[in-house]
């Protein structure tokens, strides 16, 4: 993957731990300038300076996705430590502390919360964005949702419908955004070995081995390459699509 984002501006929210702390390495070794944005302020420090110590320029920033004016501020920061954006990755949502729930044990706090952060905030990065994804002339946007709602997990409604919206959202941004010549695509990881998911019940990561084509454990670097070729000039007219990376957990 080495050079194929040379010269890349590149946001990835959610970036201080699990599959975005992956995907901002990923990027700053393929020659991207990548800006890590994450509530988890003091982490996402900690783990910029990890990277910057390895020579890959990245500036780490603290980003609530529930208040625009963090959003707005975070994107015109953005701009000025890279010059440009050339690629947003919508990474940033609520997983952890919310399943084992079923539809009449949710309360509506926690629904709100989710949808909050997981798709208004999705939505709203994107939109502070756009102007300089627009002038880039070669925009790329990653959301990633999850392969949970391509099967419907139980006991993770806010989350699994949260990320159908997010599925949804991507194609209806595709069509609007391809004018400007700005590709919009959806990654659907399935459930990933991480800091993230080590709440997940064991009974759920043996489910996921067992029901993949590829029987074994996923891990971030299994989605990397994809979320990568998304953002390169090798993507330039993939728009509007779908791709779930998980095994072949769920096929799309």
């Amino acid at each position: 993957m080495t050079e194929l984002l040379a010269g890349r501006g590149i946001v990835i929210t959610g970036s201080a731990r699990g599959l975005g702390l992956a995907f901002a390495e990923a990027c700053a070794a393929a020659g991207a300038r990548v800006v890590m944005a994450d509530i988890l302020g003091q982490q996402v420090q900690t783990e910029a300076a990890g990277l910057q110590a390895k020579g890959y320029q990245v500036y780490p920033m603290t980003l609530d996705l529930a208040d625009f004016d963090s959003i707005t501020a975070v994107a015109d920061a953005a701009i000025e430590a890279l010059g440009k954006v050339d690629g947003l990755v919508n990474c940033g949502a609520i997983a952890t502390g919310i399943g084992g729930l079923d539809l009449e044990q949710l309360e509506s706090q926690t629904w709100d919360q989710v949808m909050a952060v997981n798709v208004r905030g999705l939505w709203q990065m994107t939109k502070a964005l756009t102007p300089a994804l627009r002038a880039s002339g070669q925009g790329k946007v990653v959301n990633i949702a999850s392969d949970t709602a391509l099967w419907g997990a139980p006991k993770l409604l806010a989350y699994v419908a949260s990320k159908g919206a997010v599925i949804a959202m991507g194609r209806s941004m595709a069509r609007e955004l391809g004018p400007d010549n700005i590709c919009v695509n959806t990654l659907c990881p399935g459930l990933t070995l991480g800091e993230a998911t080590d709440y997940v019940p064991e009974e759920r990561h043996r489910q996921y081995v067992e029901g993949r084509a590829i029987p074994r454990p996923q891990t971030a670097e299994d989605v990397t390459g994809s979320l990568v070729y998304l953002l390169s000039d090798m993507a330039n007219f993939v728009t509007g699509q779908t791709i779930p990376v998980n095994g072949g957990f769920v096929f799309n």
